[in-house]
């Protein structure tokens, strides 16, 4: 998926010739204590790249053009020991465009009160010294990540581990080439967009190639090959005895065996990390890919049904920013409520697509008919998804400007078991509720579609949000819905003046 260990963020801290030499030797010192705690942290993935300690405008200019430069940087921290004079900074910060998270801490946990003098004060000023550091980047209008506490704590590791954790997302993200196959489901809006202003805000490259390009691809993968792959599917999952050798629909797992080899071989070769797929282009293909897609979701490709680019993407970014985390990321969908006064929820699927990492247990490969499409039966993997937190995002394009929504949903077990029921599916309860969620989602403008994921929660898909200058709007367990209309109103005129600004 990605290597967190070729990534840096670099750890700059702000001072002044003002104090001396042995002031700031005790700045680098401690710059560089830090730095190292947190490159060993647990929470923290990427390394943390001590950077030396900047006192003056053409310091931070350099150091600011060299991170823009350097293509693993993809993040820096800055945090003032001292009192840094913000205007040497501007010249740099006007120039920089890689994220930023100000941390405010201070090198001492407690004040040691009987001994404190003017060296230690001087030597210990980030109360004010950070201060400065934020007015210029508020009165630069540029977006960070505020970390407030002492270093050592579990709170401030884990805030940078989610902001890094977006900031490689955001790095992978810019640099995404996405491959639809096929065009939109005809007549949806809200799977539509603007594909140059998407490249311009995120760097994302989307393109369409006919379905024919990836049949022919499919059509020659070797048997051998497929062969390999379905000996590994009887070894992953519970494979259904009519999808096993000598049983009715062994051929069409097989088929879906060859659908994922091709598709593979197709990203690979034209360095693709996502893609999307509609059941109303599939000319040349016996069956709609159900776990081809599944599979490759599994291996960290971001998918979208219907041909939903944007959803694609962000399964793919959120794939990024949950790798190595418990918990898995599917594309998904709100698909029918359950509207019981004793407890209302959602029970979300699709048609076949669901990502087996949010998979409680040992899924089951299974073959049936799909009621629309036009095609052979396609094998898919059916499960449930474990109880717990989780969150369904959505991103979409307003005309003027990306939204991002995010909803945080609690997952809990179906009422009954779903016997008949032939796809994966998760049931989750809407924060604050599902009348209250629900309604803010529609006043939003959420999409049927989301990227539903247990592996991370809505400080990193706001983080992320804030880097890429996206307006984000959270529904949770506080929300009202008159507050939410309000401030989707303001967010509304933020956007329009916002551009003068």
């Amino acid at each position: 998926m990605i290597d967190f260990k070729k990534l840096d963020i670099w750890f700059v801290t702000g001072s002044q010739h003002l104090y001396g030499p042995e002031t700031l030797k005790k700045v680098a010192e401690h710059s560089q204590e830090i730095a190292k705690f947190f490159g060993s942290s647990a929470k923290i993935p990427v390394n943390i790249v001590f950077k030396p300690v900047l006192k003056s405008l053409d310091e931070v200019t350099t150091l600011c053009i060299e991170a823009n430069a350097d293509r693993k940087c993809i993040g820096i921290i800055t945090w003032c020991h001292t009192f840094s004079p913000s205007k040497m900074w501007i010249n740099g910060l006007k120039i920089l465009n890689k994220p930023i998270l100000h941390l405010h801490t201070q090198y001492n946990q407690d004040l040691p009160w009987g001994e404190i003098d003017m060296d230690f004060m001087n030597l210990n000023q980030a109360a004010h010294g950070d201060r400065e550091h934020g007015f210029i980047m508020s009165r630069m209008r540029i977006n960070r990540k505020v970390v407030v506490g002492y270093w050592k704590e579990e709170d401030v590791q884990s805030r940078i581990g989610v902001w890094s954790r977006a900031a490689a997302a955001w790095y992978d993200f810019q640099n995404l080439k996405l491959v639809r196959f096929g065009d939109n489901m005809r007549e949806v809006a809200v799977t539509e967009g603007d594909k140059v202003e998407a490249q311009i805000q995120f760097g994302l490259s989307v393109n369409t190639y006919g379905v024919g390009d990836i049949v022919k691809v499919i059509n020659e993968v070797a048997d051998s090959a497929i062969d390999k792959l379905v000996k590994e599917y009887a070894d992953i999952y519970k494979v259904a005895k009519d999808g096993q050798q000598g049983g009715q629909f062994y051929e069409n797992v097989r088929y879906q065996a060859r659908i994922e080899l091709g598709i593979k071989s197709f990203l690979e070769a034209g360095g693709f990390k996502a893609f999307t797929t509609t059941f109303e282009d599939l000319h040349g293909l016996k069956q709609l890919p159900g776990l081809a897609s599944q599979r490759l979701m599994d291996a960290g490709y971001g998918f979208g049904a219907e041909g939903d680019w944007k959803h694609s993407a962000l399964v793919r970014a959120v794939k990024v920013m949950g790798a190595g985390l418990k918990g898995g990321c599917s594309f998904m969908e709100d698909y029918t409520y359950h509207l019981n006064p004793s407890g209302m929820k959602v029970l979300g699927a699709h048609m076949l697509e669901v990502c087996p990492t949010i998979a409680e247990g040992k899924a089951k490969l299974e073959v049936h008919p799909l009621g629309i499409g036009g095609k052979d039966a396609p094998a898919r993997l059916v499960f449930t998804v474990p109880s717990g937190p989780a969150i369904n995002a959505s991103l979409i394009d307003m005309g003027n400007r990306f939204r991002m929504i995010v909803n945080s949903v609690d997952c809990v077990q179906p009422d009954a078991p779903l016997p008949k029921l032939p796809v994966a599916s998760a049931v989750w309860v809407p924060q604050p509720n599902l009348k209250v969620g629900a309604a803010a989602w529609i006043y939003a403008g959420g999409a049927h579609h989301t990227a539903f994921s247990q592996a991370v929660d809505a400080e990193y898909i706001e983080d992320f949000a804030e880097m890429a200058g996206i307006e984000y709007v959270h529904i949770g367990k506080d929300t009202c819905i008159t507050d939410f209309k309000k401030e989707l109103k303001w967010n509304e005129m933020y956007y329009m003046l916002a551009k003068g600004l």
